[in-house]
């Protein structure tokens, strides 16, 4: 029996079903530990975020890619590095939601005038919307079905939360469902004809 098509909107054009889609978290910086909102500023990781992303060399030793991305910021190609990864191909579809005015502003600090707000769930004045957000990302989720195998991308919190949502053909806003840490594996792929969630935030 033919799967059925994907849905309107969906990035899953056509159908990859050997394709995988690794996904992994910058390793900690002061603005990450901190929870300031981090999309254009560059910035280094911290002596923490180095050591931790040192293990992802062999966490991820013993598996093959086809494709390896990395977002353009520094904090992301310095995590590539670190996890053995010299030889990336940028993508600037893998930058993170850019937050505009809220750029290096905490949660809690704008919700001192915008109770309740999320990137998810209101406007970020100056910054990127959701549907822009939407048209990168399905960029990046075409990219690995065409590769087909193994794909590896190093990124951002909220963007690769955004990714996953995508993945799963589901609005970038439930990503919120998807806690993400530093210096993580999460691993995005087929059940049969339905793309899913493999492994979250190991």
């Amino acid at each position: 029996m033919t799967p059925p098509p994907p849905p309107s909107g969906s990035p899953h054009t056509a159908r990859h079903t050997d394709a995988e889609l690794w996904l992994v978290r910058h390793g900690e910086t002061e603005w990450s530990r901190d929870g300031r909102h981090t999309s254009v500023t560059e910035l280094d990781l911290t002596e923490n975020g180095v050591e931790v992303a040192r293990t992802l060399k062999e966490r991820l030793s013993g598996t093959s890619f086809d494709l390896v991305l990395t977002s353009p910021r520094h904090r992301a190609r310095r995590t590539a590095e670190l996890a053995g990864f010299d030889k990336v191909e940028v993508d600037e579809d893998l930058v993170e939601w850019d937050y505009g005015d809220y750029e290096g502003v905490t949660t809690v600090e704008i919700r001192e005038t915008v109770p309740n707000w999320t990137v998810w769930t209101h406007p970020t004045p100056g910054g990127e919307s959701a549907e822009a957000v939407t048209v990168r990302l399905d960029r990046v989720v075409a990219r690995a079905l065409e590769a087909g195998g193994r794909t590896l991308a190093f990124g951002h919190g909220h963007s690769l939360r955004a990714l996953a949502a995508r993945w799963i053909e589901q609005p970038v806003a439930e990503g919120r469902f998807f806690q993400l840490d530093t210096a993580t594996i999460s691993t995005l792929g087929y059940e049969r004809d339905f793309p899913v969630v493999l492994r979250w935030n190991s």
